[in-house]
């Protein structure tokens, strides 16, 4: 049973600091989201608050992944937390202190931005560190639980926050969370494992990950096609602020539903997808998701009742959370300890680059003709996270395929 490893006490730590985490980013992002839309009523706006949050993060990315190769992964951790809830509550002393600017709100989603990458490339690297092989499936759907509970339920008590506290008191509920996930972590017993070579230079260490995905082409796209539900989920932010207000004609305390139940079907992913793997293969559960996913999108472009964007954003949570625990498991089965914050940091790279060009153009988009086409959108870009990963499947087959006819000859 997969909750079985929360009798573990480290790792019942790691996950508590996880979901609270979680949780705090969930309220913030998603209030910051509806608090631009409703002060400038402009989707390019929020398109262009995402846009500076994942410029932040791929500036980052290379320092974290070779840092997190070279240094305790939960001494990292823990400063991140602390330098973004003092970050965190100066910006909302701002937002008290004067009245509402965009820019405040920019800096905030830069400083979200640094912190969501670092903490994406080392708690997954600590992750693998703390449990064996074998139970790596499980942690996965343990983790993805985390951030999907965490952020996506914050979502439904972020929208009626907002609606009667403020932005204000999201932003002091957000650093008080990352204190709180920190003090958890601390309690971590866990001494990371470090490179014998951390003496080269960062150049060094940087090229060395470089190098090892360029030798292992399937690895690097099977990276590639793990991101691409992180990418739908963040695209799947922006067109949903204005689907809620013009499409079905909803608040934002059904926005913060909509996130709820994406949520809940996180929370599902995790009780679901290693045993449906283990039943039909991980091979065929990747496709059903994807599938499903794809279709559910195509779907909500034409909608315009909430209760279906509710049972929508259920399924779509549902699929991408399962997708990113099958194939985050086999990512950790496959790439070396000592490599994985750089791959990861390779990784992030690639997804923060795809949302800055993907997310200003939405917004346009959805400004231009309706958040249906934003839909319509995200469903390509699943359809081509489902082709690259067949060429990976396929790919990996003529390779086991010619190393047996080469051991048979």
């Amino acid at each position: 049973m997969v909750f079985s490893m929360l009798k573990v006490r480290n790792f019942r730590n790691f996950f508590l600091s996880e979901i609270i985490y979680a949780f705090g980013v969930g309220m913030s992002t998603v209030g910051a989201n509806w608090y631009l839309m409703d002060q400038t009523n402009s989707t390019t706006a929020v398109g262009f608050m995402l846009a500076l949050n994942v410029i932040a993060g791929f500036m980052i990315s290379p320092l974290i992944g070779i840092l997190t190769d070279r240094i305790n992964r939960k001494t990292i951790i823990i400063w991140t937390y602390f330098i973004q809830a003092l970050a965190i509550f100066g910006i909302a002393a701002l937002f008290v202190l004067d009245e509402f600017k965009v820019g405040y709100l920019y800096l905030f989603s830069i400083v979200n931005g640094m912190g969501w990458t670092t903490y994406m490339s080392t708690s997954r690297s600590l992750l693998q560190e703390l449990v064996t092989e074998g139970e790596l499936i499980n942690g996965n759907s343990l983790i993805e639980i985390c951030l999907q509970v965490g952020m996506f339920t914050a979502g439904g008590a972020s929208g009626i926050f907002y609606q009667y506290f403020g932005f204000e008191f999201i932003l002091v509920f957000n650093a008080i969370s990352f204190l709180i996930s920190s003090l958890f972590i601390y309690r971590v017993q866990h001494k990371s494992i470090i490179r014998e070579s951390s003496s080269d230079t960062f150049y060094t260490s940087f090229k060395e990950g470089i190098n090892f995905l360029m030798k292992k082409p399937n690895v690097l796209f099977l990276g590639i096609a793990a991101i691409v539900p992180l990418v739908a989920t963040m695209m799947y932010n922006v067109v949903l602020p204005e689907y809620v207000s013009n499409t079905v004609n909803g608040n934002s305390i059904d926005f913060g539903l909509a996130d709820l139940f994406y949520g809940v079907g996180g929370f599902l992913s995790g009780l679901i997808a290693a045993p449906l793997a283990k039943r039909l293969s991980n091979r065929l559960t990747v496709i059903l998701f994807f599938l499903l996913s794809i279709s559910v999108l195509f779907a909500l472009a034409w909608n315009h009742y909430i209760a279906i964007l509710f049972l929508g954003s259920l399924l779509f949570g549902l699929c991408n959370s399962s997708l990113r625990i099958l194939m985050n498991t086999t990512i950790m089965e496959t790439v070396p300890k000592s490599f994985m914050g750089r791959a990861m940091s390779v990784w992030m790279a690639i997804s923060l680059v795809l949302q800055a060009v993907f997310s200003p153009g939405l917004g346009i988009l959805i400004d231009r003709f309706s958040a249906g086409f934003g839909f319509i959108f995200v469903s390509g870009l699943m359809l081509i996270g489902f082709v690259i990963f067949q060429i990976v499947v396929r790919g990996r087959s003529v390779n086991v395929q010619e190393s047996v006819n080469q051991k048979c000859g």
